[in-house]
């Protein structure tokens, strides 16, 4: 009888593991054929970059080139400007990212560890604000900087930047308040003012999620093709954006010269996301203020 239990209790556990086992199969096979698909794109892009218009145009397509081309790199960037757009890009990217670092952090803060009349009001109406489109405020937008002469300007694309975003500061907010209030009441017995402990204690300590704002914002930025078409007029002005859809048209859709151009203008938000990945998985988790 014994003999019996601890046979077919064997038998289970084995039929478990084999169960187990055949489900990370499962799970990695599916995990391996989405890669494939997510990378399909940048592999035909990557290809079409080194070939030539003939093998390009030629049929049945090829997958790889048979001759590669790196002189589509030099001549896409040389013959598109992308110099000068690249610089613009780099400009309004690196502008907000240090408004919206700056500013969401500071007012976060104030949501999280500063008690004052109104904040739960104020913090839900600002919430309140995410649930509109955004191409409801594009023509309210164009009117107000158009009566304040910043048409034609950067100013439409740095300066909201400095007033915060809904989803930035909601998701530093709940960063915040993961760090013990001990250590706020700490530095205030010491004789702290709130500007020390935002600068000093809570920004260090949300890292991770200011990384993550950091990269969204440059990733943002750097992306960004409707607002430099609004506000932007003038081709020394253009951002990379811009400039590969003016880079198309002025090569008649040279298709090995855009992929070469488009790779380009891809790679540094690639790269940004591999060398921080680490802290951009950590800062999603918004319930870690205390590991930053």
């Amino acid at each position: 009888m014994s003999m019996t239990t601890a046979s077919s209790s064997g038998n289970y556990f084995q039929s478990r593991r084999a169960r187990k086992r055949m489900s990370k199969f499962v799970i990695a096979f599916i995990m391996v054929v989405i890669g494939i698909v997510c990378l399909a794109p940048f592999w035909w892009m990557l290809s079409t970059s080194l070939k030539s218009m003939q093998e390009i145009m030629s049929f049945p397509p090829t997958k790889y080139p048979h001759s590669i081309h790196w002189s589509n790199y030099t001549h896409a960037w040389i013959s598109g400007r992308f110099s000068r757009y690249a610089l613009n890009t780099l400009f309004l990217s690196c502008v907000g990212v240090f408004a919206h670092v700056l500013s969401n952090t500071f007012i976060a803060y104030g949501f999280a560890k500063i008690k004052f009349p109104g904040k739960s009001f104020l913090f839900s109406l600002m919430l309140a604000t995410m649930m509109i489109p955004g191409f409801c405020t594009l023509i309210p937008q164009y009117i107000l900087f158009s009566k304040l002469h910043w048409v034609g300007t950067y100013l439409p694309l740095t300066i909201p930047g400095f007033f915060g975003s809904a989803f930035q500061i909601f998701m530093l907010r709940q960063f915040y308040l993961g760090i013990p209030n001990d250590l706020i009441e700490a530095a205030k017995m010491d004789g702290a003012n709130h500007f020390y402990i935002w600068s000093r204690i809570m920004v260090p300590l949300a890292k991770p999620a200011v990384i993550v704002i950091a990269i969204t914002t440059f990733q943002g930025a750097w992306n960004d093709f409707l607002g430099p078409l609004l506000y932007v007029n003038k081709e020394s002005m253009f951002n990379i954006q811009i400039g590969l859809t003016a880079f198309r048209s002025a090569e008649l859709t040279q298709w090995n010269y855009l992929m070469a151009a488009s790779l380009i203008a891809l790679a540094p938000v690639i790269l940004l996301f591999f060398f921080f990945q680490r802290y951009f998985i950590e800062g999603m988790n918004i319930s870690s203020g205390t590991k930053g």
